[in-house]
């Protein structure tokens, strides 16, 4: 799919560029620090290093319009390209590398870069890739620095062209390259702001891969722009997360649930104090109520949000106060993006009615890289079909319910595994649930024990005190570790093939 601009639109290269702009405001400020190697970057030195680069591209025969792949863990690179695209008009895409080999393959082919940058440690991972053109990244110093005087070429840009394109981790079929246009992470950027409050001072931890939509646009980018602080790390490991908090002044942080479970789980969470953290935020995922719990218990402040990488990802906000109460809930949507719950007719839903969640901005994602109808197939006219179902309560807050095509249909009723999900892990003795629908209309729950294990009627009996009838499952399956995916959700379609196995056996 190529890219247009519309008729009479104006080049805005001198406001989109606003990494340039914050260096000129505020160059001696610290933009990045590598908590792997404990180096500091200014806003004045991210800027230049990007200029440094772009010259490097250039002179490498990139173009507007030409893609840049990144194949690294968490690293100042990230940044570096994204800058530098903002330059001369290339677009970034970070590659996932927890893909498999076959997936990978399709995905540098679908997206064919002129060029690949890739981490010393991914290196030697896989043989093929270094049939393509290939830029070694050693260290932080990897930028070509022959490339410093040259004169950076005169590009016009437009709002709607793309900067980077990100690719989904679904689970099923190949992976769809979401274009994220200036205009999407710009929006984005300024929505969360805005609507969550950052402010000059803010410092975040990025342990979220930032091939991912959540470690680069959720906390990053928004971050960068309002002139904070963003402390990346190449890996997650619960103990230096915490110490990484608490050493780099942290005052907001972004983690998936699976995160947090690791976490709380912690001797070092048990006796940590936060004192610059204003909020711990959750996302990519459902967030078990027994979470929410351990942070309350030690007086912190923790919310959940709920986006794509298609949307945003950041689409609502929540009081920190509020969700306490409203456990659960992700909250109302943000000031410059709207929401609808809508039912298969496209009529919008009644309070607690669960129907499909739409959303509509100028932060979407304006389309997949080489696959119109799946485009199509999600936007209904400027709404953006996110096939997660959710719900209003009385106030108007926004609870989501799960995955569309997760819901389950047990007895001619409809079954929402997160219900289901959320009570069990309730349990003190429950690890961690992930329920699943079979043929037979069949509800199963896999459970994961903190050690001792519930017998199926002892099971069965904490069901029936929260869940009607036709939601207990009907067949418990104990799991010593839940599988996950590439992104660290847990992984229902292994799920339910490990079950077909079990049934043939």
């Amino acid at each position: 799919m190529g890219m247009s601009t519309s008729k009479g639109e104006i080049s805005v290269q001198n406001r989109i560029n606003w990494i340039n702009n914050r260096a000129k405001l505020f160059p001696n400020d610290i933009a990045i620090i590598d908590a792997d190697s404990t180096e500091k970057f200014t806003y004045e030195e991210m800027n230049e290093r990007a200029k440094r680069l772009a010259r490097f591209l250039y002179a490498k025969g990139v173009r507007k319009g030409d893609r840049i792949a990144l194949l690294a863990p968490n690293h100042v690179s990230y940044f570096d390209l994204l800058f530098a695209s903002m330059h001369i008009g290339s677009i970034f895409v970070p590659l996932n590398w927890r893909l498999s080999s076959d997936e990978l393959y399709f995905v540098i082919h679908d997206c064919s870069p002129s060029l690949i940058f890739i981490h010393d440690t991914l290196l030697n991972e896989y043989d093929w890739i270094k049939e393509k053109e290939i830029v070694p990244i050693k260290n932080n110093d990897y930028i070509e620095k022959n490339y410093t005087n040259d004169e950076l070429p005169q590009v016009d840009l437009y709002e709607k062209d793309p900067l980077a394109m990100i690719y989904t981790g679904g689970t099923t079929g190949n992976p769809k390259g979401a274009v994220l246009s200036y205009q999407s992470i710009f929006w984005n950027a300024i929505n969360t702001i805005v609507s969550w409050n950052l402010e000059k001072d803010d410092v975040t931890l990025t342990t979220i891969p930032m091939f991912h939509t959540g470690g680069l646009n959720a906390l990053s980018i928004p971050v960068l722009i309002i002139g904070g602080t963003v402390v990346i790390r190449s890996s997650f490991k619960p103990e230096v997360a915490i110490e990484d908090l608490i050493n780099y002044d942290c005052t907001i942080v972004l983690f998936i649930p699976t995160m947090y479970h690791m976490i709380i789980q912690t001797e070092q969470f048990k006796k940590a104090q936060f004192p610059k953290m204003k909020v711990f935020l959750s996302g990519g995922a459902p967030c078990p109520l027994t979470i929410y719990d351990a942070f309350h218990q030690k007086g912190l402040k923790f919310k959940e949000g709920f986006g794509l990488t298609e949307a945003g990802p950041n689409n609502f906000y929540i009081d920190p106060e509020k969700a306490k109460i409203k456990r659960g809930s992700v909250g109302k949507s943000m000031m410059f993006n709207d929401i609808k719950i809508v039912n298969d007719n496209g009529e919008e839903v009644d309070y607690n009615e669960v129907g499909e969640l739409w959303l509509k901005g100028y932060h979407l994602f304006e389309y997949y890289w080489n696959n119109e109808e799946a485009t199509l197939d999600v936007y209904e006219g400027d709404w953006f079909k996110t096939g997660d179902l959710a719900r209003y309560d009385e106030d108007g807050y926004v609870y989501i319910s799960g995955r569309k095509k997760e819901m389950i249909i047990s007895g001619g009723e409809n079954v929402y595994p997160l219900e289901i999900e959320h009570w069990l892990q309730s349990h003190e003795w429950i690890n961690e649930v992930a329920v699943i629908g079979v043929p037979d209309e069949m509800v199963v729950a896999y459970i994961s024990f903190n050690g001792e294990k519930l017998s199926e009627e002892e099971l069965i009996s904490y069901c029936e005190k929260k869940l009607t009838r036709y939601k207990i499952p009907k067949k418990f399956i104990a799991i010593d570790d839940i599988p996950k995916t590439h992104v660290s959700k847990i992984d229902k379609k292994a799920l339910i093939e490990y079950f077909q196995l079990l049934r043939q056996e």
